[in-house]
């Protein structure tokens, strides 16, 4: 019975790290985001993992990210800019931008 219970809490602790990953990656699904990135290559706009590596250890650069994913720009990663993006409010681009940055 004590193996069953460790078996079941170690499979829902699991599940509660792997959640928020996936709800981040939902998010930028529901959001258009995935049109333009992936998590591990170019499409129209950078790799998420080549944004991550690109400002780890950036302290400021969250901030300045999620601004950037709502109002959008260009410059950073060639000819192409990005879209302004009206439909994410501050929250979600703060929860997006957290998401990019974790990838590796």
């Amino acid at each position: 019975m004590k193996r069953t219970l460790l078996a079941i809490a170690a499979v829902a602790a699991g599940f509660a790290v792997s959640a928020p990953a996936m709800a981040d990656l939902a998010l930028a699904t529901a959001k258009n985001c995935m049109a333009c990135h992936a998590v591990d290559k170019k499409i129209v706009g950078p790799a998420y993992k080549d944004v991550a590596a690109k400002y780890a250890g950036k302290k400021d650069m969250p901030a300045k990210l999620a601004a950037k994913v709502m109002a959008g720009g260009g410059g950073v990663w060639g000819p192409v800019a990005m879209p302004a993006n009206p439909q994410v409010s501050a929250d979600e681009a703060k929860k997006l931008v957290a998401w990019v940055l974790s990838q590796k």
